[in-house]
Order: structure tokens, then C-alpha cells, then sequence
């Protein structure tokens, strides 16, 4: 089991890396720049990541009544933006995936920051768990190395070398493609006894809807085309696992019962997000009807 623990760990870093290098490979300077100089749609998404949703998070635990493990479980998830399979989202739904993947990084980088007092706000507030006392330069250090630099790599051959960006563009889309299936059923195989649990509580409801509501809240707080709105609601409804996990080792002395709401939460949350991402995709895969010419507008016979 430890063997198998250690390489979906090694899979899950390439898939994250390979994910994070196609986006580059398939980005542009000036369609970053567009992202990160539009000052209405930085402010409205770090509200909605930041903010809105800890706070639902919060208030879904409440709502269910549920465990403190699980009430634990749901506040870490909801506190931590800017998940790695946000970028996998926004190529799946065919959305904007230079948007995501830059917004993706820059939530990971300011969450990375604010997990710490955020969580420790909202459980003092609720009056459950202890104290969270973080490494920050640690989870910096680890977004800058597993999510920013792919990217950047990636992003300076398109724009150096861009006939070598687009032939390796494929090649990195298909590793991230397999790894993303291996990282799932990993994830299933690795937590199925946690869920199993679960299902007689409410964990999982909460995750889904978290998830389902993040959607929707990332969604609606953003500008722009709908492909950008979506996919920053995709970037919204998955989260960030890594401070997560290091809050549950070094604050909750790994306990059982909050590992495996976190597995429940994150795994439901998938199982939310995808479908919509999926869905969205084929939308947008739907060709557009032809228009119709009506031989009795009057106009048929007057040649082009």
C-alpha cells in the first residue's frame, strides 16, 4: 500500500506539471496580460475564492449539522483556492485555459497566505478544532515549483520558440489527459473505504454542493465572454489539496476521521465539477445550426 501511496503521489506531480506545461504551450503573452491587467476580474475572484466560498464552506457544515471531522474537513477544503485541476478543467470545457491556468496559479500563490487565518478564523468562530500554524514559505515554494514554473517554461517556448510549442503542445496534452485518469482512480482506489463511511452522513452532499456552488459563485464573480466566466468558475470549484493535507499532519495529528471527510469532500467535489465542465464541452463542440434561407422572403431571386 505504501508503494502504491508513493506513485500516485509521483503521478499526481507529473500530471500537475504536464497540466500546467501544456497550458503554457498553448498560451499567449498578450492573452495573459489581458487576464491579469483586468482589475475587475482579479478583485471579483479573489472575493469569491478568498471569501465568499470559506464561508460557505463554513456555513454548509453548519447547515448539515455535521461532524466537527467533517466540519474540519469542509472549512480546509473551502479555504484553499486555486487546485491544480482547475487548468484541467478549463480544457475540458473547452473554456479559456491561458485565463484559468493563470488565475489557478495566482489563487495557489495568495492562498498560500491566507489559508492559515482564514481557517483559524472560521473555527475559532465556530468554535471547533485548534490552532493552524503553517509553513508559508513551504507551500509558496511548492506552487512555485509544481504549477509556475511548468508554466513558465511552457509560455517562454511559445513565445521563443513557438514550431516547438506547437508540436509538443499534443504530447503534453496526452500526458495530462492519461495522468488525470490514473490521479482519479488512484484517488478512488486509495480512499474507497474512507467514502464507503461516509455515505451514511451527509459529508459527501456537502462537498457536492460546495463544489456545485462554487461553480456557480465563480461564475457569476467574473467579466468577460462566457468561456472566461465559466472557467473560472471551474478554477473556483476545485481546490487546492496540499495545505489541506499539511494542516490535518500538523494540526490535527492526522486524524482518521478528518482524512477521510477530506478524501469524501474532494472526491464529491469531482464528481460535481466534471460533469459541468463535460457538459459545457459539448455545448461548445455542437455546431452551430446553419442559417436558414427562405425561399419566400422575397429576396430568392435576386442574385448575389
Amino acid at each position: 500500500m505504501e508503494t502504491l501511496h508513493m506513485a500516485l503521489n509521483a503521478v499526481t506531480v507529473v500530471f500537475i506539471a504536464a497540466t500546467m506545461f501544456a497550458a503554457g504551450l498553448g498560451a499567449t503573452v498578450p492573452a495573459l496580460r489581458d487576464v491579469f491587467t483586468n482589475v475587475p476580474l482579479l478583485l471579483l475572484a479573489l472575493t469569491a475564492n478568498m471569501v465568499i466560498i470559506p464561508l460557505l464552506g463554513w456555513g454548509l457544515g453548519a447547515l448539515f449539522n455535521l461532524s466537527s471531522a467533517s466540519t474540519i474537513a469542509l472549512v480546509l477544503v473551502a479555504s484553499s483556492p486555486g487546485g491544480p485541476f482547475g487548468a484541467k478543467l478549463a480544457m475540458v470545457q473547452k473554456g479559456d485555459v491561458v485565463g484559468g491556468a493563470g488565475m489557478q496559479v495566482l489563487l495557489a500563490s495568495a492562498g498560500s497566505i491566507t489559508f492559515a487565518p482564514t481557517v483559524n478564523g472560521i473555527l475559532t468562530a465556530a468554535d471547533i478544532g485548534t490552532n493552524v500554524s503553517l509553513d508559508v514559505a513551504a507551500l509558496v515554494r511548492t506552487v512555485a515549483l509544481l504549477q509556475l514554473v511548468p508554466f513558465a517554461i511552457g509560455l517562454l517556448m511559445r513565445r521563443y520558440a513557438t514550431p516547438t510549442a506547437q508540436s509538443w503542445h499534443p504530447t503534453a496534452a496526452a500526458v495530462s489527459n492519461i495522468t488525470f485518469l490514473i490521479v482519479l482512480a488512484g484517488m478512488l482506489l486509495g480512499n474507497w473505504r474512507d467514502v464507503v463511511d461516509l455515505l451514511g452522513s451527509l459529508t459527501l452532499l456537502a462537498g457536492f454542493l460546495l463544489a456545485t456552488a462554487a461553480f456557480a459563485i465563480g461564475t457569476l464573480l467574473a467579466t468577460g465572454p462566457p468561456e472566461r466566466r465559466t472557467t473560472m468558475g471551474g478554477v473556483a470549484s476545485v481546490r487546492n489539496a496540499g495545505p489541506a493535507l499539511a494542516a490535518i499532519g500538523i494540526a490535527f495529528s492526522d486524524q482518521p476521521a478528518v482524512l477521510g471527510a477530506l478524501a469524501g469532500v474532494l472526491l464529491s467535489g469531482l464528481a460535481a465539477a466534471l460533469p459541468i465542465a463535460t457538459l459545457l464541452s459539448r455545448r461548445r463542440s455542437t455546431p452551430a445550426a446553419p442559417a436558414e434561407h427562405s425561399d419566400q422572403a422575397g429576396t430568392s431571386g435576386t442574385p448575389e
